[in-house]
């Protein structure tokens, strides 16, 4: 068994600067340790993140949802297992997917994404995350819902004091503090407008999880109100920085921007490398339900795991050459990137695979090719050179460019 002594902390500013060496360190000598910090069980090596997410013996629960997530959202679906969960998935899923996703959200995309644009296509130059990737997945999520738009900030500051309460990982009170404000806020937000909306529904999707019912199960106002926190949480940031990492990846990498500007179908391609390579989400912890054997040694039951999605994106065990930014790599599934059979970890896998996985490659597509459209010649601006933050989520939080408006 490792111990944490030999590998360089997560926690650690060395860490949140630059984790993948630390990830190599940690897969290749250290592939399972205890993190006293965290009180957690670390895992590193893809075939063992994989294990854990597939969870095909039932040895993994999401109990840890319990303290990790219910103090800022409410029980979410996230928490629930067996038939409760999939009855639950069932009421929210058709959203995301199939004829609703296709008909009712794919205008909704693409007039936000417009919208966005248009506010500096003209202007030779724009901060693709402050200007774009932090405004796009929020007022979609919000229009989809049929929340007032006008209230961006307050969902921006929302979702932003929930990812970094659940990123809080040396259990800063303040942040902590903050949380728990926004849970508080939130509710007298949202929950007056699930109490309308249930007198007056109509073709959005609050109304949708208003009317939904399986089996005679609907769902309380209570799990509508978690479920849109956890959307707007799960749904904004994630999508956020998958957008900003995309062209991150590609504006340091001008040959394979070029090559996605001309051939706009490797688009998925760019998103499932990128989601493979610099993932939003760097972990995602589960509980053992029962002492389970891994690579490097045994967890005990009723622990605490910390799986290290960053790192077993990174596996060389895995991926040929996995630190090269590669669009054409032949050992990643474009085609399955967004279902429960992908072969990288982003979206986790089993059956608390992302519920939205492909909302966000719909937003992330349409978004790209608008891009791109609006901005012919796009490049870095002088002298700036792409920097990831974060441990918990992970992304560029600036990333200003310099185009060539085009005109007419």
């Amino acid at each position: 068994m490792s111990t944490a002594q030999q590998v360089p902390d997560i926690l650690s500013p060395e860490f949140a600067a630059d984790p993948y060496p630390a990830y190599r360190v940690m897969r290749e000598s250290a592939p399972l340790f205890w993190h006293e910090a965290t009180q957690s069980w670390i895992v590193s090596r893809y075939e063992d993140v994989e294990r854990v997410f597939k969870d095909k013996a039932g040895q993994f629960t999401t109990d840890n949802y319990d303290w990790q997530i219910e103090p800022v959202h409410g029980k979410t679906i996230l928490q629930l297992s067996g038939r409760e969960h999939a009855v639950r998935r069932a009421l929210v899923a058709p959203a995301f997917r199939g004829s609703d996703l296709q008909e009712k959200f794919l205008p909704v995309i693409d007039r936000n994404s417009r919208e966005l644009i248009d506010g500096f296509r003209h202007t030779g130059s724009a901060d693709l995350v402050a200007d774009y990737a932090t405004r796009f997945p929020v007022n979609v999520i919000a229009d989809m819902l049929g929340l007032d738009k006008a209230d961006h900030a307050r969902f921006h500051r929302w979702y932003t004091a929930v990812i970094a309460f659940l990123g809080n990982l040396s259990g800063d009170p303040e942040v902590a503090a903050a949380g728990d404000r926004t849970r508080v806020e939130f509710a007298e937000y949202m929950l007056p407008i699930i109490r309308e909306r249930r007198d007056n529904l109509g073709d959005d999707l609050l109304s949708s999880l208003c009317a939904a019912e399986v089996d005679g199960v609907k769902m309380s106002d209570e799990d509508i109100k978690a479920f849109c926190s956890l959307l707007l949480a799960a749904g904004g940031e994630t999508t956020d920085k998958a957008i900003a990492s995309i062209f991150a990846n590609l504006l340091v990498h001008p040959d394979q921007l070029a090559a996605v500007r001309a051939d706009r179908t490797l688009i998925p391609r760019a998103f499932a490398e990128t989601l493979r390579f610099t993932p939003p989400v760097h972990m995602i912890m589960r509980q053992s339900a029962t002492d389970v054997e891994l690579s490097g040694g045994t967890i005990p039951a009723g622990a605490t795991v910390t799986c290290l999605i960053g790192s077993a994106n990174r596996d060389e065990r895995r991926y040929e050459n996995p630190d090269r930014f590669d669009v054409f790599r032949d050992d990643l599934t474009a085609t399955t990137a967004f279902s429960a059979a992908a072969d990288h970890l982003a979206f986790a896998l089993g059956r608390h695979f992302c519920v939205g996985a492909l909302l966000a490659k719909a937003e992330v597509e349409t978004g790209v090719d608008q891009l791109l459209d609006a901005m012919p010649d796009l490049r870095l601006a002088d002298g700036f050179d792409p920097v990831e933050q974060g441990v918990f989520t992970r992304g560029p939080v600036t990333l200003p460019v310099s185009f060539t408006p085009v005109t007419g």
